[in-house]
């Protein structure tokens, strides 16, 4: 495999929207729950294709902004809010950095975007930028089993992530951010193939090197693989 692509320069190239574990159906039910109307102000950190803030946007009629630091995705979630005629707010910028003043959101969403990231910074800056009470809504890669050193760089490798966490290392990362309540949810994946929410949904970019689809499909194996070592939670965190 070309050590210059990279797991989400793939993700980028097809466009894939809800690549995070779960797809858009379990980002439905999660903001289900949620108080939202048209007075909520929801930022989407990481957001992609622009898949959920979409949604957010068109099911609720709320103010909603997104950032992404992938140029690549950024062009696709832009013609995504043009074509739904969307007045999302959305910005190149590093969920590290979150270009926006304090207090300014009553949730933050962030899907399989923490792990990729510097996990103390970003959940520090999630926590800047929301209400007093405001909610941090996240769904993240979790090391269920503690795996030999060989098999724990291999997976880092692959997806690009300085870290990975156990439940409880998340646990700590959030309370050390600030935040009072950690409810969390283990949640099991059920796909069903007549459930629009759980097709795919691929942007593709013109010239696609055939190595990025060699790239989706070892991450296909890698998760079969370390399917009992790595899984994910959702967190729902509030300040």
């Amino acid at each position: 495999m070309n050590l210059d692509y990279t797991y989400l320069d793939c993700l980028a190239l097809l466009g894939v929207g809800g690549a995070h574990p779960g797809g858009l159906g379990l980002t439905k039910d999660i903001l289900s729950k949620e108080t939202i109307d048209k007075t909520t102000s929801v930022l989407d950190i990481g957001c992609g294709t622009g898949q959920t803030a979409a949604h957010i946007a068109t099911q609720y009629n709320c103010q909603v902004s997104a950032i992404d630091n992938n140029r690549t995705m950024l062009e696709k979630a832009k013609e995504r809010f043009f074509s739904l005629q969307l007045p999302i707010e959305l910005q190149q910028a590093n969920a590290e950095n979150i270009p926006y003043q304090e207090n300014v959101f009553d949730i933050v969403l962030s899907e399989s975007v923490l792990s990729f990231t510097d996990v103390s910074k970003t959940i520090q800056e999630a926590h800047r930028v929301l209400k007093p009470n405001g909610i941090l809504l996240a769904i993240e890669m979790t090391l269920d089993v503690h795996h030999s050193k060989k098999h724990l760089e291999e997976i880092k490798s692959f997806y690009g992530v300085p870290q990975l966490l156990t439940e409880f290392e998340w646990i700590i990362a959030f309370q050390k951010g600030g935040y009072n309540h950690i409810n969390i949810e283990k949640h099991e994946i059920q796909f069903n193939e007549n459930n629009a929410d759980d097709a795919a949904d691929f942007s593709l970019s013109e010239d696609i090197d055939y190595e990025y689809f060699t790239i989706l499909k070892e991450h296909e194996n890698l998760a079969n693989v370390y399917k009992d070592i790595l899984g994910f939670r959702i967190f729902r965190c509030s300040k």
